[in-house]
């Protein structure tokens, strides 16, 4: 967010400017990006492989053969990055994961955590 002194003007003389003229000059306004976050998908023992693969595809976009590729990764590694997004993206796709699991009766945990 800018800090009320980095709206204010400046009046730079120009000496060359025999007129007594001014150049209005603005500092420039640093601004910083905001934070990512990765969504992971958790490995667990009783979720069928095939609803992951849905879920993938259904919520995060993914084509059939990559949605494949990062179940595989959670079943094999335990977790696995699914996605990186921002704040309010990371967490809305979070909950409609796990709300979707759970209207399936599906144990599959997803978390969010941010991105180094």
């Amino acid at each position: 967010m800018l800090s009320p002194q980095s709206h204010t003007l400046t009046m730079a003389n120009d000496p060359d400017d025999g007129r007594g003229t001014s150049t209005l000059v603005e500092p420039k306004a640093k601004t910083k990006r905001p934070p990512l976050y990765k969504v992971l998908l958790l490995n667990d023992d009783y979720t069928p492989m095939e609803f992951v693969v849905h879920v993938l595809e259904r919520f995060f976009h993914l084509d059939h053969a990559h949605a494949f590729e990062i179940m595989l990764t959670v079943h094999k590694k335990g977790v696995a990055v699914v996605g990186v997004f921002s704040h309010e993206i990371a967490e809305t796709k979070v909950g409609q994961v796990m709300d979707f699991a759970r209207r399936h009766q599906h144990p599959l945990q997803c978390t969010m955590e941010k991105e180094e």
